[in-house]
């Protein structure tokens, strides 16, 4: 009997992935509705791959993070713009205001610490894990890798890896 599984005609890796990244733009797109205000004490990091095609931000960002950052929507941030592709946000960066226009495909991790909820993405043009750069722009001030992990008391960081056949 063999036991490898057949190979998928269906791309159920691709389709989760697309359907758990939807999550994150119903989520920014319920902040834009209301003009940027976060409910309660919820607040997000956002952990996108600063070379995916599509993401827009400044040279020097892009020079600092070359691979990976993240990003704290928290208190400071405005002009947050949800499109069914993915987000524009400004924030500031050493006092510098800088637009960020990031598609939901780039997206490797969001996280929501005030409720310890996660969802952690395949990077889309790596099959590596690498080990996330914090921004840290003006209102970052917690370990965002530490967020990401899963942790073994069973809060709600959803992983999805399906790997990819060799």
């Amino acid at each position: 009997m063999n036991d490898t599984p057949p190979d998928s005609l269906i791309p159920y890796d691709e389709i989760v992935q697309e359907a758990l990244r939807a999550v994150v733009g119903r989520v920014l797109g319920q902040v834009e509705a209301t003009n940027g205000v976060l409910p309660g004490n919820h607040h997000f990091y956002i952990t996108f791959k600063t070379g995916a095609p599509g993401v827009e931000i400044p040279a020097e960002l892009k020079a600092r993070f070359p691979d990976e950052m993240t990003i704290v929507l928290q208190n400071k941030f405005w002009d947050l713009g949800v499109r069914e592709d993915g987000f524009t946000v400004s924030l500031s960066f050493n006092q510098l205001p800088a637009k960020l226009d990031i598609p939901f495909s780039a997206i490797t991790a969001f996280v929501d610490p005030a409720v310890d909820f996660g969802l952690q993405f395949q990077a889309m043009e790596d099959d590596a894990i690498e080990e996330t750069a914090a921004a840290e722009n003006d209102a970052a001030e917690r370990d965002v890798a530490s967020r990401v992990i899963p942790s073994e008391d069973g809060s709600n960081v959803v992983s999805v890896d399906f790997g990819k056949k060799k």
